[in-house]
């Protein structure tokens, strides 16, 4: 499948799969329903993934416009658990520096 690009006096831009070979000059405009002419566009063989695409849109938009927060994030009131096996190392405790 293909996708072509159609252009409708009313509407705009619209894509439309299609077999390869199968598009005409004209298709009906699946909004309006007026004659589309069929546009010549360069071949897409590389498409962006949609979640890609957002995270792309967002940074583009904040170099301009960014984002203001009213403040730092809340802090969590519950300590990091440790993890088990640090709790088997030995214990340092006060290095004297002298001799007993």
């Amino acid at each position: 499948m293909v996708v072509y690009v159609y252009h409708c006096a009313e509407c705009g831009d619209f894509d439309v799969s299609l077999d390869m070979g199968a598009a005409g000059g004209t298709l009906t405009c699946p909004t309006c329903a007026l004659p589309a002419r069929r546009r010549f566009t360069a071949p897409l063989l590389v498409r962006t993934p949609a979640p890609l695409a957002t995270m792309l849109a967002k940074e583009e938009k904040s170099r301009d416009e960014p984002e203001v927060v009213p403040g730092p994030p809340p802090r969590r009131s519950t300590p990091k658990p440790r993890h088990p096996a640090l709790e088997r190392l030995p214990k340092l405790g006060r290095i004297d520096t002298e001799p007993p």
